[in-house]
């Protein structure tokens, strides 16, 4: 296009994650002529790498069947994690029309979900938690039913989808470690393989799409339906406004600025900031420079949707407990030189791990959410050193679970033993000076772990005394899912630093997902949804899916809001 030359629309949505393409596929349901720009080449963001859990308590999936919860069971748990920083009027809505969105989603849209009724909380002992009921994830999907679109489909993370195979939480997991030990799951991981090779061979990815991929994929196929203008490569500039209200952005398209007027309105859906260097080292206490921190979430999240809003008024919401997602992450050596990021959230829970600092010490219940250990981290390490720990095994451990991107038997570990990914050593004392971990110190933290586990016991910490602990953990091995010894050598180890799945801190909304200003009132025309909206959990993670929950449930409020149409049995909504 030419740079003379403008689009029309009714909504413009920036960014292309859950948050932005439920806005954009609500809106275009609802009759609203829709375009997304997206800046990278491929669509997706951080939702097509994620796990694709969304909290949505008192969902459909759990009250067909016969979970059944009253609407105050899920804001007494709220209640009590988020304290002080419960925002009634926004948590209550999120409360109020996610099981609504989801309605929503089956009823007009190719979305189809499947539930997550044995998926606790995160923090069982607290008022309000439940052990299941209230998650639920994007059902698989065949990649061929995307059409030309699967193009733009962000694969998944290469780390932690070994040959660009992507395998699901739950069943699908199991049955891959257990493929060595049992003849149903070795047959189910044989299928499996199979079929990923054909597809590989023949499409040069694979079709069968699982977690956050098949939710984008979902929402793309209902976008493409629907006939919203997707564009990629696509990234927004400026903001444009007419007097105070916002009515479209400037878009680079084709290496031309382009004005995309919206007369509804405009959302802004980037991923918050993970990547932004100087906004990191404003807010991250564990990254003075912003160069101490490894996000697992695409590099191209750097905060533009944070820059846009605050170029029009928008203001940045700091006052939330954390300012980040955390989670522990080590860093992989590429061919290329490059290094990418592994999310340790699956491993850590399971029987025979640990994690120490550099002084040989554990500093936290190993088994606990992502998020929790890595705050355990930042209170166990002193004042003006890294955030570093190491993630210890034996390899009974290692052969039966692997350890970070390292993958249990057929797959080889000597490539990453020789590119310093992981350590080993003979005996602990060795694998102490090969990760320069005190000697002393270690060996004393394993004794005294050994000496409880060989009865599925840890005083220290109490792995395994939550059922969320206990569902991450192995279900097969007895009495705790998540303790055994440390006994059998050679010993290996994973260097663990400071990450994040995303952030938490975020424009300054209200309950219909609209940008406020310095004075909290609603900047016309203005929208955030996803991680470029403050989280309303203020900075605390109370379950797993507590941003794919919120990201599109408002940008399901968001569309309604612009489109000026009531939500449904909500006598709050404004048109």
């Amino acid at each position: 296009m030419r740079s003379d030359e403008h689009l029309d629309c009714d909504l413009l949505v920036i960014g292309s994650g859950a948050g932005g393409l439920a806005a954009a596929v609500t809106g275009a349901s609802l009759g609203l002529d829709v375009i997304v720009v997206e800046k990278e080449a491929q669509l997706g963001g951080t939702t097509a790498w994620s796990g694709g859990w969304m909290w949505i308590p008192r969902n459909p999936l759990a009250r067909a069947a016969g979970i059944v919860e009253a609407p105050e069971q899920p804001k007494l748990y709220l209640r009590h994690e988020l304290a002080d920083g419960y925002d009634t009027a926004r948590v209550d809505m999120f409360l109020d029309q996610g099981p609504r969105m989801i309605e929503f989603f089956q009823r007009e849209t190719h979305l189809a979900f499947i539930d997550g009724n044995q998926i606790p909380d995160f923090h069982g002992k607290s008022p309000g938690a439940v052990t299941g009921g209230r998650s639920l994830c994007a059902a698989p999907i065949d990649g061929r039913e995307l059409g030309p679109r699967l193009r733009d489909l962000k694969p998944p993370l290469d780390e932690v989808a070994p040959f660009g195979m992507a395998i699901a939480s739950g069943a699908d997991l199991r049955y891959f470690l257990n493929a060595r030990s049992s003849l149903a799951s070795f047959r189910h991981v044989a299928r499996r393989l199979a079929r990923h090779l054909v597809d590989m061979l023949r499409f040069g990815r694979g079709m069968h799409l699982v977690n956050g991929n098949a939710l984008v994929a979902r929402l793309l196929k209902s976008a493409d339906a629907l006939g919203v203008r997707i564009m990629t490569a696509a990234p927004a500039r400026s903001l444009l406004s007419e007097g105070a209200r916002i009515t479209g952005a400037r878009v680079v398209l084709d290496g031309a600025t382009v004005e995309i007027r919206a007369r509804r309105g405009v959302v802004l859906a980037c991923g918050g900031f993970p990547h932004d260097t100087a906004r990191k080292a404003a807010l991250f206490a564990h990254a003075p420079s912003g160069h101490e921190h490894w996000s697992a979430a695409p590099a191209g999240n750097t905060g533009d949707g944070i820059r846009l809003g605050e170029s029009v008024g928008g203001e940045l919401r700091t006052d939330l407990s954390d300012p980040g997602a955390w989670a522990p992450v080590s860093l992989v050596p590429h061919r290329d030189g490059s290094v990418g990021r592994f999310p340790h959230l699956i491993e850590r829970a399971k029987p025979g791990l640990i994690m120490v600092r550099s002084d040989g010490t554990r500093f936290a219940n190993e088994a606990n959410s992502y998020h929790d250990v890595m705050k355990a981290l930042f209170a166990a390490t002193p004042a003006g050193t890294p955030a570093e720990a190491w993630a210890i095994c034996d390899a009974k451990f290692l052969r039966r679970y692997g350890l970070g991107r390292v993958r249990p038997p057929p797959f080889p570990i000597m490539p990453w033993i020789r590119n310093g990914y992981l350590k080993r050593g003979a005996s602990i004392e060795a694998l102490t000076r090969a990760c320069d971990i005190s000697a002393e110190g270690l060996k004393a933290t394993i004794e005294h772990y050994n000496r409880f586990a060989a009865r599925g016991e840890d005083p220290a910490f109490g792995r395994g005394d939550t059922p969320y602990n206990r569902v991450q953990g192995d279900i097969a091995h007895l009495p705790n899912p998540c303790v055994a010894p440390i006994v059998s050598g050679p010993f290996y180890a994973v260097k663990i630093v400071a990450g994040s799945l995303g952030t938490f801190a975020g424009l300054n909304t209200d309950e219909h997902a609209r940008v406020l200003d310095a004075q909290e009132r609603p900047i016309d025309g203005l929208y955030a949804v996803g991680n470029d909206m403050s989280s309303i959990m203020a900075g605390r993670y109370p379950s797993g899916g507590i941003t794919l929950g919120p990201a599109m449930t408002f940008g399901y409020i968001a569309a309604h809001h612009a489109g000026g149409i009531p939500l449904e049995n909500n006598r709050s909504a404004a048109a």
